[in-house]
């Protein structure tokens, strides 16, 4: 047992001789929670979780002997939690409205009882290892949890319980380690949040990561295990990104981590999440869903926690063999919380009062990023996509520019196009992605094998509208050929009718990658066949005015995925429109 010397703002100065860093101490009057980041001598120093206000010199503090750890196991899904792993639900019940400091609840239920049905190949005697999986728990409707060995674990199964209902604190099996000790195994494990969680070895397999939205599936591909970032101004739409991301793509687990965002936009994410309805189930979507909730007012170190919470959750789940996308929202905001804490430590500043380790920390995170083979022999991957708001959208700040450095997929949102009710607001000349050509193979594979030629014609076709709008701002339209006019049309084609895509529209709120390449070679052949008559003398003016543009635009929204042969059936027509203008100008062709 010590005690408080020195508080300064979250960073308490303790007297406790025996704590190593990383050490969970508790501190206080209050119980206040928090962890070890630096030892002098027989003094420690921790940064707390919770406010500090009250606190004195003078009062106990001691340590708990384990680092900042998660419990594993069934009832996860479904829940809401804090920084540090308190379900929110269960903290109302014990403190009210307002989280009250020092409350102690479990972070998954104690008093509920779990089906467990132990894996038929598993018997005592067994020699086991970690990672290996016991048996499973019907967690919710969608989804079965499957009870791990804990991956620092191995040895002799000398037991294992049968079928039946347990709660976590029930033990269900003995494992004799190589010691001989002898080691308990329940429902759920303990597992330290700043430890990635081991695998065997690195999967290479290629999937991408579908999310149903044109612009991220068919220009910006990000493949399962992949890194992703979303960067953007207030006001440009990442939440709803994030939302239809979380509700559409292919992934199996969805965790969302609101990481020290505004108060009142959380409370969007909370309240509309649980109302959604999973397309791929039609069962609530919250059923293979879990939030990790920080909001902006609440403990800066909590925050920063935060994120480490939701990536070994997110581990936890590809240790199970399941495809796990994580939104961390935002990024910017957990870099802000530890330059706070920096600060506080008397760390030396350097690019816009960041601390100088900002880029290892953030290269550390994404890369528990991946697919991998599990311990136990199972295909699983996280994907991490990390929200970024860089004051007044500009992407040459430090956190903005280190995480471009790290990522493969960069959707940037752009409050221009967002003001214009452009949506998804993703700048197509800013954006990126490193998975084209892994992509690539799949597409190939599975809807067609053109989608790569495709793609880079479609984005060379934006670029090329860019610079001829620029020529428009300045001197007018007029002083545009037939044929530039006719390309600043076709980009624009492609912008309404295959790069939006609203949220809300039943029909066009998901869209597969089959209809999505339909759409797109249908832009294309508007492209070509109209530059051919223009090039034998036709006016790109009476082009622009065919009936089949206004179509080609409204297209998306009239057929659904499951209608795509009746929209092929459309787009077949493009050549007999263009055609029957090509008659009336056949006088212009040149003479061979």
């Amino acid at each position: 047992m010590g005690k408080i010397i020195e508080i300064n703002g979250p960073i308490v100065r303790l007297e406790l001789p025996e704590t190593v860093i990383g050490e969970q101490v508790r501190v206080g009057e209050l119980n206040l929670v928090g962890e070890v980041i630096g030892r002098e001598g027989d003094t420690a120093l921790a940064q707390l979780y919770e406010n500090t206000e009250g606190l004195r010199p003078g009062e106990r503090a001691e340590g708990l002997g384990y680092p900042l750890s998660v419990e594993l196991g069934p009832g996860l899904l479904n829940s809401i939690f804090d920084g540090v792993q308190r379900p929110l639900n269960a903290v109302w019940k014990k403190s009210g409205d307002r989280i009250a400091r020092g409350v102690q609840v479990h972070s998954l239920p104690r008093d509920t009882a779990w089906h467990f049905v132990p894996d038929p190949g598993i018997r005592a005697g067994m020699t086991v290892s970690g990672g290996l999986v016991l048996g499973s728990v019907q967690e919710t409707a969608s989804i079965v949890h499957r009870i791990l060995v804990p991956p620092t674990l191995a040895g002799e199964l000398t037991e294992l319980a049968g079928e039946g209902d347990y709660t976590l604190d029930e033990v269900i099996g003995h494992i004799k380690g190589r010691d001989g000790a002898v080691h308990k195994l329940n429902l759920f494990h303990r597992w330290p949040v700043r430890v990635p969680r081991p695998y065997a070895r690195r999967d290479h397999a290629v999937a991408p990561l579908l999310t149903g939205q044109r612009i991220l599936d068919t220009f910006y591909p990000l493949l399962k295990g992949g890194k992703g970032a979303i960067p953007g101004p207030f006001g440009a739409g990442k939440t709803m990104l994030q939302q239809q991301i979380a509700r559409w793509c292919n992934a199996e687990i969805v965790i969302y981590v609101g990481c020290g965002e505004r108060g009142n936009e959380l409370t969007d994410v909370l309240e509309f999440m649980p109302e959604l309805i999973d397309p791929h189930t039609g069962r609530p979507l919250m059923e293979r869903t879990l939030l990790v909730a920080n909001t902006s007012n609440m403990p800066v170190v909590a925050r920063e926690a935060s994120v480490y919470v939701g990536i070994t959750l997110a581990e936890y789940f590809r240790d199970q063999g399941y495809d796990v996308v994580m939104v961390a929202d935002s990024t910017s905001r957990w870099a802000e919380a530890l330059r706070e804490v920096a600060g506080r430590l008397g760390q030396m500043p350097v690019e816009e009062g960041y601390p100088a380790y900002l880029g290892s920390r953030l290269a550390a995170f994404y890369e528990r990023a991946g697919r991998v083979e599990t311990l136990g022999g199972l295909h699983g991957s996280v994907s991490l996509i990390g929200a970024v708001s860089p004051p007044g959208g500009d992407f040459s700040e430090p956190v903005t520019s280190h995480t471009k450095e790290i990522i493969q997929t960069f959707w940037a949102l752009s409050k221009e196009l967002a003001d214009a009710r452009h949506y998804p607001a993703i700048d197509w000349l800013e954006s990126f992605s490193g998975y084209v050509p892994a992509a690539a193979k799949w597409w190939a594979q599975h809807v067609d094998p053109r989608w790569e030629e495709y793609r880079a014609r479609a984005l060379e076709l934006l670029a090329e509208s860019e610079e001829l709008q620029r020529i428009v701002n300045l001197v007018g339209v007029e002083a545009l050929s037939s044929e530039q006019r006719w390309t600043l049309e076709a980009a624009g084609l492609i912008k309404e009718g295959l790069l939006q895509q609203a949220a809300t529209d039943e029909t066009d709120s998901y869209a597969s990658p089959e209809k999505q390449f339909a759409l797109l070679a249908a832009m294309l052949r508007i492209h070509d066949e109209g530059m051919k008559l223009v090039k034998m003398g036709a006016s790109a003016r009476v082009l622009i005015q065919l009936p089949i543009m206004g179509q080609a635009r409204r297209w998306k929204s009239q057929f659904t995925s499951e209608q795509l042969e009746e929209m092929k059936a459309r787009i077949a027509e493009i050549p007999g429109v263009f055609e029957r203008v090509a008659q009336e100008y056949e006088h212009a062709a040149p003479q061979t």
